[in-house]
């Protein structure tokens, strides 16, 4: 098993693809992008494949989440996805992306075996998608949208980040969109993950600020029957329910007590933590020759150190040199 100093076993392994992404989104990375990683630093498919089966097979790990960057500009991903599902045991295996090319990826990929998908939608405005990801796209995701709905790919969650001054507006609009079409919201407190550093506290929407507002509109009370054991988000029945809304307060209502999770870049390194500034390269040694016992030992070895929190109003904290991109959701 993957257990920490602090008696957390991870179980839920984000396994990153690429870091290149069709969008530039400002609280991720500049216009121009970034220097991407290259091609022979990238983990193939196989070793993706093999990473993934040790850690289902030898280290509990019983949910993967494939991530980027934007995961379904890797080539490969069908493939991957079906050998994920054939792993034994079999793990849950979501998706994370912003729903481009998701309209006609959807189908194949609920048919290799992806059980569920959290797509990125900020906005609901055309001009404000543009403005926010300089790319006018925002049709492309909602038709994902759609599409992952009738590929059976539920729930479908959405992930919504809100900034002060630019879409902070939408909370409500969002949440009604959401209840229309069957989509379960989830709104995410911004994180200090981009690549520019230009994260501010003063500029974050809190989880007090977005419950606020939603409440202005909605009847909202904590979802007793939801068990929120790891799970980030709070959530909370809308009007009575069923339906529901999720808030994670990443920074303001931190959750690392109860953190499940383990990360693999696209470059085949171990990352205990979104915020953590050492990574244990697996990569190297897998293509050293090293067997699954010494990879094992390794990702064991990675987890062990795992800080107590992120640390984020610690004044010794420091933003990690890997933006969100490079590191994978």
């Amino acid at each position: 098993m993957l257990v920490d100093t602090f008696g957390r076993t991870a179980t839920d392994l984000r396994v990153s693809l690429t870091d290149r992404c069709n969008l530039r989104c400002s609280y991720c990375m500049p216009p121009e992008g970034l220097d991407w990683l290259p091609k022979p630093e990238l983990l193939t498919d196989d070793e993706v494949v093999r990473l993934v089966g040790l850690a289902v097979r030898d280290l509990g790990v019983t949910e993967v989440r494939y991530t980027g960057g934007e995961p379904l500009l890797r080539r490969g991903l069908a493939g991957i996805v079906r050998r994920t599902a054939e792993q034994a045991p079999r793990p849950q295996i979501s998706l994370t992306t912003n729903g481009i090319g998701l309209d006609r990826l959807a189908a194949p990929l609920a048919e290799a075996g992806l059980d569920r998908v959290n797509v990125s939608l900020d906005t609901l405005d055309r001009e404000t998608f543009r403005r926010l990801a300089h790319r006018d796209r925002l049709a492309d995701v909602l038709e994902g949208l759609a599409a992952a709905r009738r590929a059976g790919l539920a729930p479908v969650k959405i992930n919504t980040v809100l900034m002060r001054g630019v879409n902070d507006h939408e909370a409500v609009p969002l949440l009604r969109y959401c209840l229309e079409h069957g989509y379960r919201l989830r709104f995410i407190e911004q994180m200090p993950l981009d690549a520019q550093h230009g994260w501010t506290r003063e500029n974050m929407i809190t989880a007090d600020e977005i419950l606020d507002r939603l409440s202005a509109e909605f009847d909202l009370v904590p979802d007793a029957g939801h068990e929120r054991g790891s799970a980030p988000a709070e959530s909370f029945l809308v009007d009575g329910g069923p339906e529901t809304v999720g808030v994670i307060g990443s920074v303001t209502r931190p959750f690392c007590g109860a953190c499940d999770r383990v990360r693999l870049t696209a470059d085949g390194q171990i990352r205990n933590c979104l915020f953590a500034t050492e990574e244990s390269n697996l990569r190297d040694a897998m293509r050293a020759g090293a067997a699954d016992a010494e990879l094992a030992d390794r990702w064991r070895a990675a987890v062990r150190t795992k800080r107590a929190g992120h640390g984020i109003d610690d004044p010794s904290f420091l933003q990690p040199a890997r933006p969100m991109s490079a590191i994978g959701g």
